[in-house]
């Protein structure tokens, strides 16, 4: 891995998210409650982008599209395509569960630095 200056640290404010390109992939970067996360922007399940995904309350990500949730601090999956109700199960069979990828991140020189 190797460390890539992403976007500028105040380009970046609390609640705030931007897709940044890291060679050959989309990494989400978020700023949540004044702390800096970066998870790939492919759901693991059928790699739709999570950039609208919600944050929970206990530091998750859910894609916007089937309602898997990530923990934002280690990708472990919380809950794995619960939806929509009772076809959310079958569309889980299509791909196995899978931790969301996620990246170290640092401010330095005033910008934001990615480890992808």
């Amino acid at each position: 891995m190797t460390w890539t200056k992403v976007l500028a640290a105040d380009a970046l404010t609390p609640g705030g998210r931007e897709v940044v390109k890291v060679g050959d992939r989309k990494i989400l970067v978020l700023n949540h409650q004044g702390q800096l996360y970066a998870v790939d922007n492919s759901c693991p399940h059928m790699k739709l982008p999570m950039k609208k995904g919600k944050i929970t309350e206990d530091g998750a990500i859910a894609c916007p599209f089937h309602r898997s949730v990530f923990d934002l601090r280690t990708g472990e999956v919380k809950n794995w395509t619960p939806f929509p109700p009772v076809v959310g199960k079958a569309l889980g069979m299509i791909s196995p569960e899978k931790a969301l990828p996620v990246f170290p991140t640092r401010v330095e020189e005033g910008s934001i630095w990615v480890d992808a």
